[in-house]
């Protein structure tokens, strides 16, 4: 059997396009239609990746719920959000809770399935990467490749698959500057500008609760991001 994609779309005959594009594929995907469908199966068992609508029915934020549900479970499973809203506010609220991605239903099949590769190409290719080195350490730093978490300062940073990539990219050379288009090729993300900025932000945030003087990542303006030496 392929990899498991769990498919949480409140729509039939959308919910069915997808499944089998991704089926075709060799994924093997299980389809459910609410959120409670969805929470009940995941409490049982977790897929290896989840495609979420945000409105459910009448939960016109049921996606949103599931996906704290997962982050609650694994921070570094593969969450993506199909769905038919597109605002700005839709696509911040949705990484902000900890989605990989983002797209809208009017985006064709075969972006869906060159997504959901990506994903699975970054676990892999960060697996193989962090397995050459049981532990990295770079200053106050440190990232254990054995259960892919990193600790800053002797703390745990409880971090996305996306976010823990983005981290890996920039320091990796630490001092080296990553342009936003150089952080979407080492993560595999085919999105825009912003939504880099959102995770380069969310990555930020994690750091910043546990060390209200952290400054490891700068901003270079009109170039991209650093960590600092």
């Amino acid at each position: 059997m392929g990899r498991k994609i769990a498919l949480v779309e409140d729509e039939s005959a959308i919910r069915k396009n997808y499944a089998d594009a991704l089926t075709n594929q060799g994924y093997s995907v299980i389809g459910l239609e609410s959120k409670a469908d969805a929470i009940q199966a995941f409490h049982q068992h977790l897929p290896e990746l989840a495609i979420i609508d945000i409105s459910l029915g009448d939960d016109v934020e049921g996606g949103f719920d599931i996906c704290r549900m997962l982050r609650s479970k694994s921070s570094t499973l593969p969450i993506i959000f199909l769905t038919a809203k597109d605002s700005d506010f839709d696509v911040i609220s949705g990484l902000r809770l900890g989605a990989d991605d983002y797209l809208t239903k009017d985006v064709s099949i075969h972006q869906i399935l060159a997504r959901v590769a990506a994903l699975f190409r970054r676990i892999d290719a960060l697996e193989r990467e962090l397995v050459e080195a049981d532990l990295r350490i770079v200053g106050d730093l440190s990232i254990d490749s054995t259960s892919l978490s990193v600790e800053w300062k002797a703390e745990k940073v409880t971090l996305t698959v996306t976010e823990f990539w983005i981290l890996n990219s920039l320091v990796r050379i630490p001092g080296h500057v990553k342009s936003r288009d150089q952080l979407m090729q080492d993560a595999n993300i085919f999105v825009d500008d912003g939504t880099v900025t959102s995770h380069v932000k969310r990555l930020r945030r994690k750091f910043d609760a546990l060390d209200d003087q952290f400054d490891s990542i700068e901003t270079v303006y009109g170039m991209g991001y650093r960590w600092k030496k």
